[in-house]
């Protein structure tokens, strides 16, 4: 069996101003439409004044190209083209995160990237393994300390990737933007 090979879609639409309500009801549409393809690993949103980028992650390029070639994407970008301020624009990533490019210009530096990074890591690693006690207590097995280890850091990475990390790196869009 070949080895995942993640493939990240970047879409950026800017949408006319007073437009954004109906713009976010077309991509969670979108967004759920898209999941039901083959590959389909999670998408990330983000908002930054008028401005949305919209991750998409797919497990191979053949995947990612079905979704981009499939009439009902070519559909729901002709049914969005009159909310958008520009059109719409893809940037195709293979084997790269997107948490730090917020800018389609350039990353930030990178003591702004760990600064964030140790940010939202910080807190996760002194609050997920008091969360694992108890199950810990109850299975002490579970609880030795490669398996507890290996509990404790898979939780971190799927909430800093999956949750935390998006939402901080737009929450800090402006600071991270190069000057």
């Amino acid at each position: 069996m070949d080895e995942l090979e993640i493939v990240t879609l970047i879409v950026r639409h800017r949408v006319k101003a007073g437009r954004e309500a109906a713009y976010e009801q077309w991509l969670r549409r979108t967004t759920r439409i898209a999941s039901t393809y083959p590959g389909h690993l999670g998408v990330n949103v983000m908002r930054d004044l008028g401005q949305f980028v919209c991750v998409l992650r797919f497990a191979g390029t053949g995947e990612l190209q079905h979704w981009l070639d499939s009439s009902e994407r070519r559909h729901l970008i002709e049914e969005v083209a009159p909310l958008l301020a520009e059109g719409d624009q893809t940037q195709i990533e293979a084997g790269r995160e997107f948490w730090f490019t917020p800018s389609p210009l350039a990353p930030p530096v990178r003591w702004k990237q760990a600064c964030i990074t140790f940010l939202v890591i910080l807190p996760l690693s002194l609050l997920v393994p008091l969360l694992w006690q108890p199950l810990f207590a109850r299975l002490p097995w579970l609880g030795g300390y490669i398996a507890s280890n290996v509990l404790i850091t898979l939780s971190i990475v799927l909430l800093v990737v999956y949750l935390f990390m998006p939402r901080v790196t737009a929450l800090f869009a402006t600071w991270l933007k190069p000057r």
